[in-house]
Formats: C-alpha cells, structure tokens, sequence
C-alpha cells in the first residue's frame, strides 16, 4: 500500500487477512485466540533480532540487518496487532480509533 493508502485502506487489508487466517487456521476456539495473540510476540522478537543484527551486537553473526529490516518488523508487528485485534472484536477499527483518540487526548491534550 501507498505512503497515500487511507485508513479505509489498512482496514479492508486488515479484514481480509483476518479471513484469510481464519479460513486456514488448525486451532479452533480459545487455543486459536491465544495463538494469535501470541504470535505478535513472536514478531516483536523478530524486531528485537533485526535491531540487534542492525547494530552489529551479535559478534558471533556480525551486522546482519539494516533499518529498512527493522520498518518492515515493526510493519509487522503493527499488521498483526491489528489483526488480532479484529480477532477479539468485529468492531476493532472502532475500538482503535476510540482507544487512540483518548491515547492521544491522555499525552497531547484535548484537539
């Protein structure tokens, strides 16, 4: 998607891969919901691993990662946040927009 894509963008997008992994999941009911939620944590590890391989603080492996690794991860991780998100709720773009906004209200101020 585009650096222009819309939110409408990123939600269908999110819709569509949450269908997709339902269609081809092998664990039905709370296992299926608890893997899913545990697989962020599995890509915040990836981000971890890319940042550490951008730095170079593996001596055994060297540099192995740049910054462009390290977006992509974090892309990740944001995908499927979302995603098991949509998981727990239909609603999830609306609890987002709901929880960001009192984020924001709660570190920014009132708009």
């Amino acid at each position: 998607m585009s650096e222009q894509g819309t939110s409408a963008d990123v939600w269908d997008s999110i819709t569509r891969l949450h269908a997709w992994l339902d269609a081809n999941r092998t664990h039905e009911g709370a296992d299926g919901l608890l893997l899913r939620v545990l697989k962020l944590s599995e890509e915040v590890g990836e981000v971890a691993q890319a940042v550490i391989g951008t730095m170079g603080q593996n001596p055994r492996k060297g540099t192995t990662h740049g910054w462009e690794d390290v977006q992509a991860e974090l892309c990740d991780v944001a995908i499927t946040a979302l995603v098991a998100l949509r998981t727990l709720t239909p609603d999830a773009r609306e609890v987002f927009a709901a929880h960001l906004e009192g984020v924001t209200t709660r570190s920014l101020g009132p708009f």
